[in-house]
């Protein structure tokens, strides 16, 4: 409690000029009613999603080297889902394909229009808030929203502000922010460039002002709040860098100054953020800069539930925190999330608000895409039929339930993965040589012992295999009528049939 009590006086002490940054008490108590229908009953949605943001990165959650008072206070109010995760990624910017998953409901394979560094959601798919527009909600969206800006950004959301229509920028104080345009003209001429204030300041400001001033003062909302941290550039404010000091960061125990192979991706900007070999130190600096950028972050998801109980919607609202992809930051001599390690595709999904249980927790693998058809279910709202995602509302009533045996990832061309409750195979296929890693997860989540080579796991490689491609032909990975998707399935697959086994 003395702990709890120093780091909210230091916060309070410490906030910029009008960021009054407040530490949540547990005031997100559930109540024992399910999902409605009713339209004065239909509850709030706030949607708070983080960029680049691993699932270890909460205090309440184990990690005792970060503060989250605010993250934790929604694990002690709701449901966390200890095994979430993403499809991993078809471009470079995984943040990209994510992020389209997540609104479309649509699988790594199944997206259209795809392209290197970003990709519009086809009409045919209606997305997740559009859904809600469509049904008398006002949506509201602001900061990081790409892919979106020509075509399905304006059909989800009906307001917004201080809107980013970049994967990035180049410094957290100097933002090209848009206004909402009611015509769907975001022209970069339009777009205003906004100084001095740390993005996620910026965007919580925004949020705010929406749920305290909502233009639709009679409507229930869907309020998405897309934050560009803790993606790099790691910049922080002084006093929350502060709390971090480079020398104390704990070196990871899946630390190495190189990674052992050519795993396809090595030399993207995202690895170049560090020297070559890595060193302890640089990766100290690294965590303590990444560490220090989720606690500003966590402050001003704070200021939001603070505006959202003065405003007196707390108690009608479904508060879900969820992040794009994770991010190496030093394990396995990477820094970034272009692999399908967990540290890159595993990540924190809390749901709390009327009808969800308090404090809980849930084994059950599953997608962060799954949120799709289980926000639509507790607001009484039909799922559209090309949702290829799996209500969690099961899992959330009956932690026995089952959801999913398997998950299936991949990236690009070169990496393929599958896991079950225990054990996780990935292949790589780059330059026509294959490497292969297995790891047991319940004995070493951080995987760091290849299993594959022990004739003791022969029998559960074979098996991990099959599933492999059995998955791939189930998802079309290799088999769809999009070009580019389909020849990254199809190179993997043909170098994974042919190519040396190493």
């Amino acid at each position: 409690m003395f702990t709890i009590l120093v780091f909210m006086i230091s916060v309070l002490l410490c906030s910029p000029a009008g960021a009054a940054e407040s530490i949540r008490v547990d005031k997100l108590s559930s109540s024992k009613s399910t999902a409605v229908s009713e339209k004065k009953d239909r509850p709030n949605v706030l949607f708070l999603f983080t960029d680049d943001q691993r699932n270890d990165t909460i205090n309440a959650l184990g990690n005792e080297s970060i503060k989250t008072p605010n993250i934790d206070s929604l694990v002690r109010s709701g449901v966390t889902f200890k095994n979430a995760y993403i499809m991993g990624g078809s471009s470079p910017a995984v943040c990209s394909p994510s992020r389209a998953s997540l609104f479309s409901g649509r699988t790594l394979w199944h997206l259209e229009n795809q392209g290197m560094w970003g990709f519009e959601i086809s009409k045919k798919y209606r997305t997740l808030p559009q859904v809600f527009r469509e049904n008398g909600y006002e949506t509201f969206a602001t900061g990081k929203n790409e892919p979106g800006r020509k075509g399905h950004f304006n059909r989800s959301f009906s307001t917004g502000d201080k809107i980013l229509f970049k994967g990035m920028t180049r410094n957290q104080y100097k933002l090209p922010l848009f206004s909402y345009s009611p015509t769907g003209d975001y022209s970069n001429k339009k777009s205003v460039l906004y100084t001095g204030r740390h993005s996620a300041e910026v965007y919580a400001d925004a949020c705010i002002k929406f749920l305290e001033d909502p233009k639709e003062k009679n409507k229930p909302f869907f309020a998405y709040v897309a934050f560009q941290t803790p993606h790099d550039p790691r910049q922080s404010p002084a006093q929350f860098r502060a709390m971090y000091k480079d020398e104390e960061m704990k070196i990871p125990e899946a630390f190495m100054p190189v990674h052992p192979f050519d795993n396809g991706m090595l030399k993207i900007r995202d690895e170049k953020l560090a020297p070559f070999p890595r060193t302890e130190k640089i990766v100290q600096k690294h965590i303590a800069d990444y560490y220090a950028m989720i606690t500003h972050t966590d402050a001003q998801i704070g200021r939001i539930l603070e505006s959202l109980e003065k405003t007196g919607k707390l108690k009608n609202t479904i508060i879900v925190f969820a992040a794009d992809n994770g991010l190496a930051v030093g394990r396995h001599g990477l820094m970034g999330k272009q692999n399908v390690y967990d540290h890159s595709v595993h990540v924190p999904l809390i749901i709390s608000g009327p009808g969800i249980p308090a404090g809980q927790m849930r084994e059950q693998l599953c997608y962060i895409y799954d949120i799709y058809p289980t926000l639509c279910e507790r607001a009484g709202l039909k799922t559209p039929e090309t949702v290829e995602f799996k209500s969690l509302n099961p899992v959330i009533k009956d932690t026995g339930a089952k959801h999913r045996d398997l998950l299936y990832f991949a990236f690009m061309s070169w990496q393929r993965s599958i896991r079950d409750e225990q054990y996780k195979l990935i292949e790589y296929c780059v330059n026509n040589a294959r490497h292969t890693q297995l790891f047991d997860l319940i004995h070493d989540p951080l995987e760091i012992k290849n299993l594959a080579a022990n004739p003791e796991y022969a029998e559960k490689l074979r098996v991990l295999r099959t599933l492999l491609k059995k998955e791939a032909v189930r998802l079309d990975d290799g088999n769809v009528p999009f070009e580019f998707t389909n020849k990254q399935g199809k190179d993997f697959w043909n170098t994974y049939e042919s190519g040396k086994l190493l």
